[in-house]
């Protein structure tokens, strides 16, 4: 694993069903959290985890996201006109000067392992990080990759980001078999993708973060179809533990909403809203009204 981490990819190309017919024209990934796309968090974690390359693995028919990291000269020409400072800094301010957005288009849709394969011509031989914009991870601190990141630098391990769920949901997602180090870290030992309640190892399921050494793209280069027909990452995770790769299960600090469903949108909306100080007197009065 290299010391710093320098990029990150994300995996941006889905259609995003559940939202029809809203995401008929806008990617989910712009779905608005209050006044910011999802996206915009995702890359604010990014950049604080010490990111400066971003790696967005789209389809040829989504061009809101990089629409919304381009310059937007007549906007900024009537803000700066108008002397509104404060609003022409948040339109410049998605993505700071020092840090370079790559698009990279994924061809046809053959799961979460092919997307990241699609990025390793930007990757190279080094390590890096993995955000699905879907799970919103919220901390006042540092970020969920940035805690990861810094953890994957400490013991040279890759990193993958966890949390306990419900026994009879793990069929929802990739769970880890792993013996536990600290009270946030354990070391994995197995993976398996969206296993029964009954064959689960544990209840120790995998979220949308990971820190990746490059090595992960000889696996996927070779992991067959699995899960749904697709190329599974999880899968390729587990061949490099099954040659010895280390890889770390990481409780993070942070509340993390599914964003991938409606209402797990609106939950991540109430908390933000509910943090921000002009709005929570007036958000906090009409939940109590209405609840």
């Amino acid at each position: 694993m290299s010391k710093r981490l320098r990029k990150v990819v994300f995996p941006v190309a889905g259609l995003g069903t559940r939202f029809l017919p809203a995401t008929k024209v806008v990617a989910k990934e712009m779905l608005p959290v209050l006044d910011r796309p999802l996206i915009q968090y995702a890359v604010d974690e990014a950049v604080d985890a010490g990111a400066d390359t971003l790696i967005f693995v789209t389809n040829r028919y989504k061009h809101s996201i990089a629409d919304y990291f381009d310059k937007a000269y007549e906007l900024e020409a009537k803000l700066e006109e108008k002397g509104k400072a404060e609003l022409l800094a948040l339109v410049q301010g998605t993505l700071p000067s020092h840090v370079r957005a790559i698009f990279v288009t994924q061809p046809e849709a053959r799961g979460l392992g092919h997307a990241v394969l699609c990025a390793k011509p930007v990757v190279g031989d080094e390590s890096f990080g993995v955000i699905l914009p879907d799970d919103l991870i919220w901390n006042e601190g540092r970020g969920a990759l940035g805690q990861m990141a810094d953890l994957a630098e400490r013991e040279h391990a890759g990193v993958i980001a966890v949390e306990e769920v419900p026994r009879e949901e793990t069929d929802k997602y990739g769970v880890v078999d792993a013996a536990p180090i600290d009270e946030r870290s354990a070391r994995i030992s197995h993976m398996v993708e969206k296993p029964r309640p009954e064959d689960a190892p544990s209840n120790l399921a995998v979220v949308g973060r990971y820190v990746l050494p490059s090595t992960i793209f000889h696996y996927l280069e070779t992991t067959q179809p699995g899960a749904g027909g697709e190329i599974q990452l999880t899968d390729a995770l587990e061949a490099l533990l099954q040659n010895k790769g280390k890889m770390l299960a990481y409780r993070f600090q942070g509340t993390r909403f599914d964003c991938g469903n409606k209402a797990g949108l609106v939950r991540a909306t109430v908390h933000m809203a509910l943090n921000d100080p002009k709005l929570a007197p007036e958000v906090r009065q009409y939940l109590k009204e209405v609840v």
